[in-house]
């Protein structure tokens, strides 16, 4: 009989106390009701409201099987974040999501499938195929998301709609090997994750998905970030 796969889940945090209890119901929810093995790993750096009090209780309500706590002494970028939490992972397959219900569990089963049918390396929710869409930002919003990802399409052809998106099921190893050679550590490093696992042949299969605003908490989205995209894809453009 063959073995139960597990699924490891990365949540970099910073100040999401309130999401936090939620977004983990949810995750025991849709594991639960559809038998899946797994583990929530909670990245968090430093937050000053409490979210590693909430994680404990966590780890109490849920068992320290299910729920891990792996906190860093500050704010040192997402790409550090994933990095550090794969070290503690697990499960043969490492799911990379939000805290804020941008990116809704819900979701999970139907990019377990795809990955499941075709084998593939990595499966990435995308808000721009199919039935995906984005709920909650205005207009600009929505057209500097578009104009990123158009921006990144045109110069890399990666052959993926959403670049920017960060909820992702990546095999376990194929995450090790993607971030090793992974240089950018801020907004830029999906879309670089992306990029290189497309140029060092990995399969990408891709899930609609529906994107929502954070509920709680401000958005960490700026126009230094915006500029900081705009240099990360033209020096991937001439690297990759």
């Amino acid at each position: 009989m063959a073995t139960k796969s597990k699924y490891s889940v990365l949540l970099p945090t910073y100040n999401e106390r309130r999401n936090l209890p939620i977004i983990t119901w949810l995750l025991n929810q849709t594991f639960t009701e559809n038998n899946l093995d797994w583990e929530l790993i909670i990245i968090d750096d430093a937050s000053p409201d409490g979210t590693q009090n909430i994680a404990r209780q966590l780890i109490h309500a849920y068992g320290p099987q299910r729920i891990k706590l792996r906190a860093r002494a500050g704010k040192l970028g997402l790409g550090t974040a994933y990095a550090h939490g794969l070290q503690f992972a697990t499960g043969d397959f490492v799911i990379i999501m939000d805290a804020d219900f941008s990116h809704h569990p819900k979701f999970l089963p139907a990019m377990i499938a795809k990955q499941k049918k075709g084998d593939y390396d990595i499966v990435t929710g995308t808000r721009y195929a199919g039935d995906g869409g984005v709920h909650g930002w205005d207009l600009k919003r929505k057209l500097v998301s578009r104009g990123a990802n158009l921006l990144a399409d045109t110069l890399l052809r990666p052959g993926v709609s959403d670049l920017t998106g960060s909820f992702r099921l990546y095999k376990r190893e194929v995450l090790r090997e993607v971030m090793g050679r992974t240089e950018s550590k801020g907004y830029t490093f999906q879309m670089e994750m992306m990029v290189r696992a497309k140029a060092m042949g990995y399969r990408v299969a891709e899930v609609p998905i529906s994107f929502v605003d954070r509920v709680y908490g401000e958005s960490k989205l700026g126009s230094t970030e915006i500029v900081e995209y705009a240099k990360g894809v033209l020096s991937l453009w001439l690297k990759v």
